[in-house]
């Protein structure tokens, strides 16, 4: 009776030897663990509620005659209390200063303003040689 799978010696002279890895099961399990990881990640992520102190920086005195630019939300640009282009601002702050780029100018802008107008401004100051920039802001954050 004939075997369905003989085993010869002769068969298996013939044979070549495989020396390459599957490397399939492998990219298998490297592709679980990286969707594993992609779900766990987010959730290892400490979020923890601190109450943070106030700041206690006494503030800086005000200078003898600040220089205030100012944007309203309605996108209108103060010096002083003149209204001014924003083309015409960094002549007329030449003028206000006398040419004095190291002097402090406070910039104030009001909470309705688009945050593309007021680095539009930022923008305008640096461009016109001013770099000294203060922010204005209410005190106690009320």
């Amino acid at each position: 009776m004939a075997s369905l799978f003989p085993s010869t010696d002769d068969d298996t002279a013939d044979m070549p030897e495989l020396s390459e890895i599957n490397v399939t099961p492998f990219i298998d399990v490297m592709l679980v663990l990286l969707i594993i990881f992609m779900v766990v990640s987010p959730l290892a992520t400490v979020d923890l509620k601190i109450d943070l102190p106030a700041a206690t920086a006494k503030p800086e005195p005000r200078p003898d005659k600040p220089l205030f630019v100012s944007l309203k939300a309605d996108h209108r640009l103060y010096l002083g209390e003149s209204p001014v282009a924003r083309e015409q601002l960094g002549r007329l702050l030449d003028a206000e200063t006398g040419g004095d780029r190291q002097r402090t100018l406070f910039f104030q802008a009001d909470k309705q303003a688009a945050y593309a107008d007021v680095l539009g401004v930022m923008d305008a100051l640096r461009q016109a040689g001013y770099l000294k920039v203060g922010l204005v802001g209410r005190e106690g954050g009320g």
